[in-house]
């Protein structure tokens, strides 16, 4: 379970708002590929990108996802310690 209380060094910010699809997950995907394991990806985007969660499943990942009050979502994504892929 993820803390709230995250060192700010260990969260990337990535928005993704504005674009269409498939860019978002694109660049989302790209981004995990380079992400740290104590690192975050905190994504902003336009929609609930429900595809993106079978996919972070499937690779290990966990997500909070949170609607913002502008209308678009804030997903917080990290590796779970030794998840091992299905």
């Amino acid at each position: 379970m993820s803390t709230l209380q995250e060192p700010a060094a260990n969260v990337r910010l990535l928005d993704v708002g504005g674009l269409e699809p498939p860019e978002p997950m694109v660049r989302i995907l790209d981004a995990l590929d380079q992400l740290g394991p104590d690192e975050r990806l905190r994504v902003l985007i336009d929609r609930d990108p429900l595809p993106l969660y079978q996919v972070l499943r499937r690779y290990g990942y966990d997500h909070r996802t949170t609607p913002q009050p502008d209308l678009r979502y804030e997903v917080l994504i990290w590796l779970v310690p030794d998840a091992s892929t299905a």
